[in-house]
């Protein structure tokens, strides 16, 4: 009778651990807080005849990255989005490419 006490004793202490792992481990990372490019040097004109400059924010296949990605403020993407749609209009940037960076 000690024996099967002890015995359950020690399949309850068992049981509590594996419940204890069924739910998901809590790992803190580190989030980047993200900014605005244009409003952390004070930015207020963005040139569209600065396609160097432009390259910044666009991916290797030259599509416009997201606000998402970037951080930049919507009013400053915007912008953004028109500087680029200009540089690509008068031939400064490549509408599709293999390999822009």
């Amino acid at each position: 009778m000690i024996l099967e006490e002890t015995h359950q004793h020690t399949k309850q202490q068992v049981g509590d651990s594996d419940l204890r792992y069924l739910s998901p481990i809590k790992i803190e990372t580190k989030v980047e807080k993200k900014y605005c490019y244009f409003e952390q040097r004070n930015i207020k004109y963005i040139d569209y005849k600065d396609p160097i400059f432009l390259i910044k924010f666009l991916n290797a296949q030259g599509k416009i990255l997201p606000r998402r990605i970037t951080g930049t403020l919507q009013k400053n993407q915007n912008k953004l989005n028109a500087a680029i749609k200009r540089c690509r209009q008068i031939g400064l940037l490549p509408f599709v490419t293999d390999d822009l960076r």
